[in-house]
C-alpha cells in the first residue's frame, strides 16, 4: 500500500508542477500542492480525478489540414509527366546503337 501511496505522489506532484495554474480546478497550485502532501492516498486521488482541469483545444489544432501531396505529383507539376519508360524507376534507357 505505501508503494501505491508514494507512485500516485509522484504521479499527483509532477503533473502538477507541469501543468499550468490556469488548468488547476482552483487556479492556486499551492492549495493542491498541500492536499497532495497532506491528504496522503486521498489527496493525490482527488487532485488526479477532480483538480485538473481538461485541455483546451486551441484553434490552430481543429483547423482543417490541406491534402497531402505526394512526391510524383510535385515531380510532375514541376518537370511535367513522364510517360515514356526512361522516367520510370528501376528500368534503363535503351541506346538505339547495340555494343560496339
Amino acid at each position: 500500500m505505501g508503494v501505491v501511496q508514494v507512485t500516485l505522489d509522484v504521479i499527483a506532484l509532477v503533473d502538477l508542477y507541469r501543468r499550468p495554474a490556469e488548468r488547476v480546478l482552483t487556479g492556486n497550485k499551492w492549495v493542491w500542492l498541500a492536499v497532495i502532501l497532506l491528504a496522503n492516498l486521498l489527496g493525490a486521488i482527488l487532485y488526479l480525478v477532480v483538480g485538473r482541469k481538461p485541455a483546451v483545444l486551441d484553434a490552430a489544432a481543429s483547423a482543417p489540414r490541406p491534402p497531402s501531396i505526394s512526391p510524383d505529383a510535385v515531380a510532375d507539376s514541376l518537370y511535367g509527366s513522364r510517360n515514356d519508360a526512361a522516367g520510370q524507376p528501376g528500368t534503363e534507357p535503351r541506346s538505339e546503337a547495340g555494343p560496339r
